[in-house]
């Protein structure tokens, strides 16, 4: 993934971690990954504001960060053999609280959770992001008056063909689906998906195999498996599944934050706060049907992010609260992951693996 130098002079892989400057990180960890262990060790810290999500563009190799501040902003950086290098100053996004951030034809997309809206910006070929930020707004609120006052924007990524761009918003309780226009980076809503009322849909991730998506709601601890239509740009909901249980009074409660799923499309993972675990579900049934098949536990405490390596054989977790990144070999017959170690990141907020 990335360009040349996103791997070290010994050929092992990076892995990016940010972290919350305002709850005692330091910006993002570059740490070295042993081919053989998936053991993470830390080469260098880069100073940026609250970077509490990151993410590598497969194009031009350059890593970028939200600075997740009441004035949003993006920072870019260019992986070196020291660590990382900045490319150019931060750009304001237009909006508040950036959660999310993605890449697609040409611009750099964020997800602003305080405005309840949606940044594109331009990029140029060495990839360095400008401005100024075209910015969606969205519209409407939810029955949770404590969290679902107004829209929240926590997640944007394009569909696997690129054409569309997908918005997550736990306030409203939908997905919408957005065309970019390439010569100007305007988006325009196409269509929304509006899922269970009061579920707080937070992140999704996309089948492998690009006709299916699967949507964690951090309100309501389940998963909604989406069947997706490339062509017609439609997010359709077949099923739920509970990823936790929501307890009786007085339990702790579940509060789940990332999803992925393998590269062969047999398993989906998703992290879970509170409970502090990650679970797994099973595709064999089909995409449309997954089922929760095992829990462990995170290795540390509230899991903010999860990834997985490129084949699919390990996985990171991202706990802020433990202040950790632990790893995990999953079990290739059962996708249960087992826990194999962990590196001290003070407030970690995400995990990049390069």
């Amino acid at each position: 993934m990335g360009g040349a130098d996103s791997r070290d002079r010994n050929g092992e892989s990076r892995a990016y971690i940010g972290s919350f400057t305002s709850a005692g990180g330091r910006g993002v960890t570059t740490a070295a990954v042993d081919p053989k262990t998936g053991a993470l060790t830390p080469l260098a810290v880069t100073a940026a504001e609250d970077p509490s999500y990151l993410a590598l563009s497969r194009a031009t190799g350059v890593l970028y960060a939200v600075n997740e501040i009441e004035r949003g902003a993006v920072v870019a950086f260019r992986p070196t053999a020291a660590g990382l290098a900045p490319l150019g100053e931060a750009v304001r996004v237009g909006g508040s609280g950036p959660t999310h951030l993605s890449t697609v034809g040409g611009r750099l997309l964020t997800a602003n959770y305080a405005s309840g809206s949606v940044s594109s910006l331009p990029l140029a070929a060495d990839g360095r992001p400008g401005g100024p930020a075209h910015v969606l707004p969205h519209r409407g609120s939810g029955p949770d008056t404590g969290r679902q006052e107004g829209a929240h924007a926590h997640q944007v990524l394009p569909d696997p063909t690129g054409r569309w761009v997908l918005s997550v918003d736990l306030g409203t309780d939908s997905v919408r689906v957005c065309a970019l226009d390439p010569a100007t980076g305007v988006l325009r809503v196409h269509s929304e998906t509006a899922l269970r009322t009061g579920t707080g849909p937070r992140h999704l991730a996309f089948h492998p195999e690009g006709t299916f998506a699967y949507v964690l709601h951090e309100l309501k601890p389940q998963v909604t498996a989406c069947r997706w239509n490339g062509a017609s740009g439609r997010l359709e909901p077949v099923g739920e599944v509970p990823v936790a249980s929501e307890g009786a009074s007085g339990a702790v409660r579940a509060y789940p934050s990332a999803i992925i799923a393998s590269p062969d499309g047999r398993f989906v993972w998703a992290a879970v706060r509170g409970v502090d675990a990650l679970v797994t579900l099973s595709l064999a049934d089909g995409p449309g049907k997954p089922r929760l098949t095992g829990a462990v536990d995170c290795g540390g405490a509230w899991p903010r992010d999860l990834a997985a390596d490129a084949s699919g054989n390990r996985l990171y977790a991202a706990n802020e609260r433990s202040g950790d990144v632990t790893w995990f070999e999953v079990d290739p017959l059962t996708g249960q992951p087992h826990r194999a170690g962990a590196l001290a990141v003070p407030a970690a907020t995400c995990v990049v693996l390069g």
